[in-house]
């Protein structure tokens, strides 16, 4: 699987493409989208870069009424860090009094692979918006995210083929006690993937995270690791989404679900592209539904053979 459309929706708005200079288009009331501002990951000469169209925004649309922003893409974004479009966005503050949800890189794989990103510290925009209340990042190549405090934010989704230790440990250790939503994609060692259970644990646990009702531990190569820590971790009991899609999730991983506390009171649980047998799989729906629990166990995978028998399973999204 690779991302082959952008966003159409954000923080419950419809995204709405800022228009190229020379179309006339007229335009909705700002507070009513998420404006998508993005210029040619690939540009040829007289494109118009990021910096100039996120001015040429500002001047047109009322920023006061401005709810959200959808940050597409730059030019080389495969080469060039996102450090200059979080300081546009810093040095808009200003402006952008209403401002309410940034995503950070919403492009497809044809634009720029999720690997390939190359983002920067963005913990920053959380201290220049202290009314945030979603932030969505895409690619974990040159991610920062030293712990911070934040008082609003309700959702924090960091998309990623392989999230490195360090965000994930900043992630947990930050201070957020008003987020409900949390959603790390961890990704393949291949492409930086190197957390372990013992970084997720502060997480887990839940101490910091008193708000916490959906965690997404999502397209991970160590899905039955993750799985297992998932089955005994304090944070779950208060869940009401619970998702371990995309990731390399096998019997193992369920047995240790099955095996582990109550998910009965979850309104749902997310296994979509995963490694179950059939009878797991039966298992664990006869488990929950009856509950009132859906489990979502689209898109099946069957372990690739390499001719000389060895299997091989991969996550969704990793390039």
């Amino acid at each position: 699987m690779t991302i082959g459309v952008h966003l159409q929706e954000f923080h419950g708005l419809p995204v709405f493409e800022f228009p190229e200079p020379d179309v006339a288009v007229e335009l909705p009331d700002p507070a009513t989208v998420a404006w998508r501002l993005s210029a040619p990951t690939y540009a040829d000469p007289g494109d118009e870069t990021w910096e100039p169209l996120f001015e040429r925004f500002l001047a047109t649309v009322d920023t006061g009424r401005v709810r959200a922003v959808v940050v597409g893409g730059w030019e080389e974004a495969y080469d060039t860090s996102s450090a200059s479009i979080v300081k546009a966005l810093i040095g808009a503050n200003d402006r952008l009094t209403g401002l309410e949800a940034v995503f950070l890189g919403d492009m497809t794989s044809e634009e720029c692979e999720i690997s390939w990103i190359i983002q920067s510290d963005v913990t920053p925009l959380l201290a220049a918006y202290p009314g945030l209340l979603a932030l969505g990042v895409r690619g974990g190549s040159g991610l920062v995210f030293p712990p911070v405090r934040h008082t609003a934010l309700r959702a924090l989704v960091l998309e990623s083929g392989g999230l490195g230790a360090e965000v994930v440990r900043g992630v947990a250790a930050s201070e957020l006690p008003a987020l409900v939503h949390l959603e790390l994609w961890l990704g393949t060692e291949e492409y930086g993937a190197d957390a372990t259970p013992a970084d997720l644990e502060p997480i887990l646990t839940g101490a910091r995270l008193p708000a916490l009702r959906r965690l997404g531990l999502r397209d991970s190569h160590i899905q039955d690791v993750v799985a297992a820590a998932v089955a005994t971790a304090p944070v779950v009991a208060r869940l009401e989404e619970l998702d371990l899609s995309l990731g390399v999730l096998t019997d193992a991983g369920a047995e240790a679900l099955l095996a582990g506390q109550p998910l009965t009171h979850l309104r749902r649980l997310g296994l979509a592209h995963h490694y179950l047998s059939p009878e797991t799989a039966e298992r664990l729906t006869a488990a929950l539904a009856p509950h009132g629990v859906t489990v979502d166990l689209d898109d099946a995978q069957v372990p690739e053979d390499d001719g000389d028998g060895e299997l091989y399973r991969y996550v969704a999204v990793a390039e």
